[in-house]
């Protein structure tokens, strides 16, 4: 039986990318676009903001709800841009702005400085209110060029750890079997297994 859960998202790209990480190992799960209203993301955690979405997706559509607020930290930045990633050039910039603001601010850092990771913290929220939060670290370095036409956001300037290229660079397939939100969602299946046996 088909489990429908909506994605709070507008992002097509991440909706593709979650159906395609579920789609092996949760096959009986249907990723719903969300279309309701953005609520305002003011928590100080990646936890805060992907409970804000989630729950106000269930709230809107009375479906089960998954949300996640995912960055990049970068070690020497003291963990930053973390939860700024999406706006650290601006709120009115977009992913190229904020790659080459981050490029910048480390132009002068070589090899052995660089090192940061992706988070991803994903929520679970079912309309009788109960919740799961997870997250998943995805390690590697910030390159000093952008390279690939794969993926989106900081992939085309991260070197995952074990890799010589981008993130941006590898065959998406590859990259959805190890990144962040796959190794979240290994620690949600558990709870999205449950779901679907209550439906």
């Amino acid at each position: 039986m088909t489990v429908r859960v909506v994605l709070a998202t507008h992002n097509a790209h991440k909706v593709e990318e979650f159906q395609q990480i579920l789609g092996a190992s949760a096959p009986e799960l249907e990723i719903v676009a969300y279309d309701g209203p953005e609520p305002v993301e003011d928590g100080v955690t990646f936890a805060d903001n992907a409970l804000i979405k989630a729950r106000g997706a269930c709230a809107h559509t009375g479906l089960p709800a998954l949300a996640d607020d995912s960055g990049i930290c970068v070690d020497v930045m003291g963990g930053a841009p973390g939860i700024f990633s999406a706006r650290w050039a601006g709120h009115h910039a977009d992913a190229v702005a904020n790659r080459r603001l981050l490029l910048d601010q480390l132009s002068d850092l070589g090899e052995g400085k660089r090192g940061a990771h992706f988070t991803a913290t994903i929520a679970l929220v079912l309309p009788s209110g109960e919740e799961r939060v997870v997250e998943g670290l995805w390690p590697g370095v910030v390159a000093t060029t952008e390279s690939g036409e794969y993926g989106f956001g900081y992939d085309p300037i991260f070197i995952p750890a074990g890799h010589d290229v981008t993130a941006a660079e590898l065959d998406p397939a590859a990259k959805n079997a190890e990144s962040h939100r796959a190794r979240a969602f290994e620690r949600l299946i558990p709870a999205i297994r449950t779901l679907s046996n209550r439906e």
